[in-house]
């Protein structure tokens, strides 16, 4: 776009917002639809990379317009952490231009249930103690406030009551690396395996409430938890005061809204009339390939969205 043409639809825009489309030429309104955004959501789905990567190709900035473009103003990264930091950089200063919001990453402490904290093992704790250090600049390069946190594995040998207090132990470590800088780790209950330490969300409450941080909050991810709890609602509410960011998959499948059993639109309308404010992290796949797929991935969220605020 020229410059002149660049004024010419920024000042229709302004027009627009100052006097009602319906005050305009046809050319003025035409000039300000183009520069309108196509949709704005009621909550702040969060898409991750790779999920429109048929419709923007593989740049990842091209990716984040596309994704501003189509109204989802987060994104949420899993990788985050081992990505080059010129790269995070790039991706921070995107973030901020095109006015979005960074969800999680996960901490790098091993996979899921590696280096277990509910083993109390002074070698476990280092490597997680050492992935908080690293996430707070990883933090610092893309404005991030969240990050990811799964304590591993049970530890067989020892008593449920002394592992959870391994846990809550290791954990107020973290908190006070985290605290300090205003950012937050949300630990996630999981459905992967019966062998992961921390499977439902009032365990991560009571684990929460031990923590007593505000630097360690819950991660309520829609699909573990119907998987290994059911009552979504009833169970939200309940962990409510220590939910910090919520998560998004349809179950059977882990793939968008619509394509399984959980009434999102209800889900949906219930977290936005409980008042929250933060990011819906899309974590999950797209259920059908190519960018006929990532169309009917839209279209469930613009869907489900679409419930009375009343």
């Amino acid at each position: 776009m020229n410059r002149r043409n660049f004024f010419q639809k920024g000042l229709a825009a302004s027009a627009a917002v100052a006097l009602g489309s319906a005050s305009l030429s046809p050319e003025l309104q035409a000039a300000a639809s183009a520069v309108a955004p196509k949709r704005k959501f009621k909550l702040n789905y969060a898409p991750h990379f790779g999920m429109f990567k048929n419709s923007a190709g593989d740049d990842v900035v091209d990716q984040l317009k596309f994704m501003a473009d189509n109204g989802f103003m987060a994104l949420e990264d899993n990788g985050m952490m081992g990505r080059p930091p010129a790269e995070q950089t790039k991706i921070g200063d995107t973030l901020a231009k095109l006015g979005m919001t960074m969800g999680v990453f996960v901490v790098d402490k091993g996979g899921n249930g590696q280096n277990t904290l509910a083993a109390g093992k002074k070698e476990h704790i280092d490597i997680f103690l050492n992935g908080c250090k690293k996430a707070v600049e990883t933090a610092k390069r893309v404005n991030a406030k969240w990050m990811t946190v799964v304590p591993g594995d049970f530890h067989r040998n020892i008593p449920i009551g002394i592992q959870t207090g391994n846990v809550i132990e290791a954990l107020q470590r973290g908190a006070e690396i985290l605290e300090p800088h205003n950012l937050v780790m949300v630990l996630e209950p999981l459905s992967d395996s019966p062998n992961l330490f921390l499977r439902t969300s009032d365990q991560t409450y009571m684990i929460c409430k031990g923590v007593k941080s505000p630097a360690c909050k819950i991660l309520y991810d829609a699909y573990h938890m119907q998987k290994n709890e059911g009552r979504l609602i009833y169970n939200m509410d309940q962990c409510w005061d220590e939910i910090a960011y919520i998560q998004i998959g349809d179950e059977p499948g882990r793939n968008e809204p619509t394509t399984g059993e959980i009434n999102y639109k209800k889900v949906f309308e219930h977290i936005y009339k409980k008042g929250y404010k933060g990011v819906m992290g899309m974590e999950h796949g797209n259920a059908t390939p190519g960018k006929e797929g990532e169309k009917a991935l839209i279209n469930a969220y613009v869907t489900s969205d679409d419930f009375s605020v009343a």
